[in-house]
């Protein structure tokens, strides 16, 4: 009872204590001497209540001890690097002349015919006739019959293209970007036969039933402009223009790291964007890439980036013309043409990623269900090249590519991501925070 006690000592106190506080506050009350205050009677001594017992002290529960990661994930993660490892020890090993140990004669007709489909022209020179060529040079190092050929191939009929494609009797189709890939769920479940490969591009995810190349298009285009900002720095100038189609969600990624890239080598660097297509994948606006071109020239542009299809080579022609240096979009021979000049090489060629891993999928290493994605600073297929660069511009631009390989701007290429295709409205970054 000693706490209920000191209880109502301690109320009893801070009555009076008020009492007087207020006493001492009103002049009135304090000159007239005849006031008496009472004090009420102390209330009897009642049995305490639950409130006022001490409540014992809860026990603490024991924190949950943190789950270690299971062993499956550890081991699925282990293997997942092994077999890429694999892959790249392979590829670094492989010859499109290797012979084949699986017999790639799918449909059992007594000959193996690779089919292909393209989004854009055949012979353009450029992203789309790279996988063409692969496909022929292929095709006759394996003693195959000669490739068919589908191109021009438009996202809204590709289900229907790529079907034409499987009937005509082809072993292996190998689709060759990802915006013609949607079909590729129903079209593998329907001719589960024909073996299946595609160059998705950026991001795709791995697909069951679909042998999958694939690559970083923020990786690459920071190179990219490392190299033309070293180009810039040789020729004069501080802007380039990066002619395209329609802002679709990987040119704003390329427009993004490319300007990374630059700035990497001078902060005053800088790149334009310019659209020119007529509709969502038109790269093979040559009217709109022309007049986008010589608006680009009446501002001042010190570098072309003909980031197009079947627009691509004759924007090359009129940078040549106008003494523009210009690089490639996506083409690995092009220091070695001689019909036309390019100042250097934007590298993800989809006919290097064929010459790749099709000496694997002959021999079984890489599998429809597998996915191989070409690295910057590890896998030579992607990156940038200079044509002739001096040995600084070449110890330079091997260092970015070496930096990326050892994770330098990681955080600046997610954020690229973030922006490009998930619509995140935030500043693009112009500098890596780990420069």
């Amino acid at each position: 009872m000693k706490r209920h006690t000191i209880f109502w000592i301690a109320a009893v106190t801070a009555v009076f204590g008020l009492l007087a506080a207020s006493c001492g506050g009103d002049d009135d009350a304090a000159d007239d001497t005849s006031a008496v205050t009472e004090t009420a009677p102390a209330p009897e001594d009642e049995a305490p209540t639950a409130a006022d017992e001490e409540e014992p002290m809860a026990e603490e529960e024991p924190m949950a001890e943190e789950e270690p990661m299971a062993e499956e994930e550890a081991m699925a993660e282990e293997e997942a690097m092994a077999e890429e490892e694999a892959i790249t020890e392979a590829i670094e090993e492989g010859d499109i002349a290797d012979i084949a140990t699986l017999d790639m004669d799918t449909n059992g007709d007594g000959k193996v015919i690779l089919g292909v489909a393209a989004a854009g022209p055949r012979d353009d020179g450029a992203y789309y006739q790279a996988l063409v060529d692969a496909a022929e040079d292929i095709s006759a190092a394996q003693g195959w019959e000669p490739p068919i050929v589908v191109d021009n191939i438009e996202p809204a009929v590709a289900a229907t293209e790529l079907e034409n494609l499987a009937a005509q009797g082809v072993d292996i189709i190998a689709v060759g970007a990802g915006e013609i890939s949607d079909p590729l769920p129903d079209l593998v479940a329907q001719y589960p036969d024909i073996f299946w490969y595609c160059n998705c591009g950026t991001g795709f995810p791995q697909m069951d039933g679909v042998a999958l190349s694939t690559n970083d298009g923020a990786e690459i285009e920071y190179v990219v402009g490392v190299a033309a900002g070293l180009l810039l720095q040789e020729h004069g100038g501080d802007t380039a223009y990066m002619i395209g189609c329609c802002d679709l969600g990987f040119e704003v990624e390329t427009e993004l790291a490319m300007r990374l890239g630059l700035k990497a080598v001078d902060p005053s660097f800088d790149v334009v964007y310019t659209p020119t297509g007529n509709f969502p994948f038109d790269f093979d606006n040559v009217a709109g890439a022309t007049e986008a071109f010589n608006v680009a020239l009446d501002a001042g542009m010190d570098l072309v980036y003909p980031y197009l299809g079947g627009a691509h080579e004759p924007l090359v022609q009129l940078a040549n013309e106008h003494g523009i240096p210009v690089t490639s979009a996506g083409a690995s021979d092009v220091c070695s043409r001689t019909d036309l000049h390019w100042d250097m090489a934007a590298l993800f060629d989809g006919g290097d990623f064929a010459r790749a891993v099709f000496p694997l999928i002959v021999s079984g290493a890489f599998v429809e269900g597998d996915i191989y994605k070409f690295a910057v600073g590890r896998d030579p297929e992607v990156g940038a090249l200079i044509c002739d660069p001096t040995p600084e511009q070449k110890e330079q631009l091997d260092q970015a590519h070496a930096d990326v390989w050892n994770g330098y701007c990681l955080a600046e290429f997610d954020a690229i991501r973030a922006i490009a295709y998930g619509g995140v409205d935030m500043e693009a970054p112009l500098v890596c925070s780990d420069a």
